[in-house]
């Protein structure tokens, strides 16, 4: 590599040191590494901005904004109120089965929308329920992060790599479901007993608070009926719009800002109110995550990774498949799972096409798939959701440390990942 790549990735790993270590503000680590990625031209203004491979993912930032001003709308109905007791209820005031039932919730919306969307819409009932049992909130927030990740690697729509993969593959939304989804329902299984363990001193029972919690009312919560159905129509057909979009072709970052637009338009919430939900520190802190990776790409350090992984399986698919995995994962637990997969796209299909682009061949593309869904559950910024779910608890006064979520999130990842390499061997290459 060239002085300015590895310089490149010397700025790249102090950022992150001071990102891990909470020395400096996340924010100020990401954008202090972005500024010094332009000013050594690792990147430029016209790479760092406007390259949709190398630059600032304003589809992800707006698709943000956006959710998070309906999101911001339906908090002033009492709607996240109703869910919160409804769910306590369900579990019966056991912190156990509620995590079960919101990880479940969770994971389920993020296959059927986008893991961000997900989180931003749980993370409120998250709060007030644990307020409620008098419970830790911070591993709730944690497990229903994890389980976005998880559950979003089922289909098409539940993450964005899976968006660039399909299109270089020729995937289709049913190819997602059919060698992926049996995969995750298994994950799901082995996570949800997982957090048995992993969260164990969060799950203190308290049959007051319980009793308290069952003799609520959850139709009380609601506070403005007319502005909920209002919100829930916009939020329904913002949905629906996300899932038909290899119909409507309109990205999901449109969909949103014209869903947000119209809900403040067409209601009594002002605009002040309705930006005021907005997590402007997540917002910046994606930004300038986008521009130090970007310098990474735009410096050939991720493609020269990619090729040395890929030179060292010499053309055998098995190799190859269980490298792109664990390869995948690794990566994608330090950087942006986004433009590494952009990256690595072009590389896996001269590999699927050299192998005769059979079934077999194929395998790899689910390899990279898994690998990078599934390791952004290692770190704190290894995922989109992730890095939400942080920024809202720190919103909230319960700030979730770098450690204090990696901790769990190697575990949950070296597992995960472990059952998945069998699974590709029995069903693709044995």
């Amino acid at each position: 590599m060239s002085a300015l790549a590895w310089l490149s990735v010397a700025v790249f790993l102090g950022a992150y040191a001071l990102i891990a270590t909470e020395r400096v503000h996340r924010v100020a680590a990401a954008l202090g590494g972005a500024g010094i990625m332009l000013l050594i031209h690792a990147t430029d203004a016209e790479a760092a901005f406007f390259s949709p491979h190398t630059g600032v993912d304003w589809n992800v930032v707006f698709l943000l904004l956006g959710m998070m001003v309906i999101v911001g709308v339906l908090k002033q109905t009492g709607v996240f109120e109703y869910l919160a007791i409804w769910a306590a209820k369900r579990a019966r005031g056991r912190p156990y089965r509620l995590m079960v039932l919101l990880v479940v919730i969770t994971a389920t919306a993020s296959a059927l929308l986008d893991n961000v969307t997900t989180v931003l819409l749980i993370a409120p009932v998250t709060f007030l329920v644990c307020e409620r049992l008098a419970v830790p909130v911070a591993p709730f927030l944690i497990a229903e992060a994890m389980a976005s990740n998880i559950g979003g690697t089922a289909t098409l729509v539940g993450d964005p790599p899976n968006i660039i993969i399909a299109s270089r593959g020729g995937l289709t939304f049913n190819d997602f479901l059919v060698h992926l989804a049996p995969l995750i329902v298994l994950l799901m299984v082995i996570f949800v007993v997982m957090c048995r363990f992993l969260f164990r001193k969060a799950f203190t029972h308290d049959p007051a608070r319980a009793a308290d919690v069952m003799a609520l009312d959850e139709r009380e919560a609601i506070t403005d009926r007319k502005l909920l159905w209002q919100s829930l129509v916009v939020l329904a057909l913002v949905l629906v719009a996300f899932v038909l979009h290899p119909v409507l072709h309109y990205e999901p970052s449109v969909v949103a800002i014209l869903g947000a637009g119209f809900l403040v338009a067409a209601t009594r919430v002002t605009a002040e109110e309705a930006i005021s939900e907005v997590e402007w520190p997540t917002l910046t802190f994606f930004a300038g995550l986008f521009v130090m990776v970007g310098a990474l790409v735009e410096t050939g350090v991720i493609e020269q990774i990619s090729r040395a992984a890929v030179e060292a399986t010499q053309g055998r698919t098995a190799v190859a498949a269980t490298g792109l995995l664990w390869g995948s994962a690794a990566i994608s637990a330090i950087v942006d799972n986004i433009p590494y997969v952009a990256t690595m796209s072009p590389i896996v299909a001269d590999l699927v096409n050299a192998a005769g682009g059979g079934e077999q061949a194929r395998v790899l593309w689910w390899a990279l798939a898994l690998g990078a869904d599934l390791g952004g559950n290692a770190t704190a910024v290894g995922a989109a959701a992730n890095v939400v779910v942080i920024g809202i608890a720190a919103r909230n006064g319960t700030p979730i440390s770098f450690w204090g979520f990696t901790r769990y999130g190697l575990v949950v990842t070296l597992v995960t990942v472990a059952v998945a390499t069998p699974y590709l061997w029995l069903r693709y290459l044995l």
